[in-house]
């Protein structure tokens, strides 16, 4: 049965909320969005006309500038409120960080990337965005690397590919190496990130399953490494899996996996 073409309206459309949902500078005039998606002025005029008629978009009447309008927040909202890992991760996450009083995040993996479900912030890791929503390469993130904890060598070689990115000169680039970083998380139980994404953040992670014991997500306590080394890794470590094992039980795991 052949493959039903791709809709260019709707094609373009999505081209449109993508460009100024990854625009570093806020709000977009039309000519810079046309100039963006490499369409014409005209036709760009006209999905921002039809975007904004349906407040997918929302345009600043005195700047003329372009920004996400409220019914794709509305939608994200309702995304994730549908999914049953950010409805039972959500408060336990939002207590870890704030007893801890660093960041707890959530992940799920989304093909070669971790997409982060949930983002809360503690007193000693203030940020001035969220991260819900953005993605974070598997081998590079102890988040990542959680989600890894069940596959072979081989099947991560398939999804990663056989060349691992770096991003710091602690990235593990070398899959055997990762393997072996795995093997030790997996015996410890939770994994770690130092400084392998980016500099001066250190991250741990601790697996949550499902009821079939798979892993179906991923939580993590991050912060500055400045602040880290001030922290008993341990009791960290020790709280991060109870909160893990928690939501785990929410997923409906009632029996322990055997290693």
């Amino acid at each position: 049965m052949a493959s039903t073409p791709p809709n260019q309206s709707v094609e373009r459309a999505a081209a449109v909320l993508g460009a100024l949902g990854a625009s570093e500078n806020g709000a977009m005039r039309a000519s810079d969005i046309a100039r963006a998606i490499g369409l014409g002025t005209s036709t760009t005029g006209r999905l921002l006309n039809t975007l904004e008629s349906l407040e997918y978009v929302r345009r600043d009447a005195e700047t003329q500038g372009y920004s996400v309008g409220r019914a794709v927040l509305e939608l994200a909202s309702q995304g994730l409120n549908h999914n049953p890992v950010h409805r039972e991760s959500r408060a336990a996450a939002q207590e870890l960080a704030q007893r801890v009083e660093l960041t707890a995040n959530v992940g799920v993996q989304d093909g070669a990337t971790c997409i982060y479900l949930c983002h809360f912030e503690g007193r000693l890791a203030p940020k001035s965005h969220t991260m819900i929503g953005m993605r974070q390469p598997l081998h590079a993130s102890a988040l990542g690397k959680c989600l890894m904890l069940d596959m072979t060598q081989a099947e991560r070689t398939s999804l990663l590919g056989a060349e691992l990115a770096r991003y710091t000169e602690h990235t593990i680039i070398d899959h055997d190496a990762l393997t072996a970083d795995l093997a030790e998380a997996e015996a410890r139980g939770w994994c770690i990130e130092n400084q392998e994404l980016a500099l001066g953040r250190f991250c741990i992670a601790a697996p949550v399953r499902n009821a079939t014991g798979r892993i179906a997500a991923a939580i993590s306590i991050s912060g500055r490494l400045t602040v880290l080394r001030t922290r008993d890794m341990t009791s960290l470590a020790e709280d991060l899996i109870e909160v893990a094992d928690r939501v785990s039980v929410g997923l409906g795991m009632i029996s322990a996996v055997a290693r």
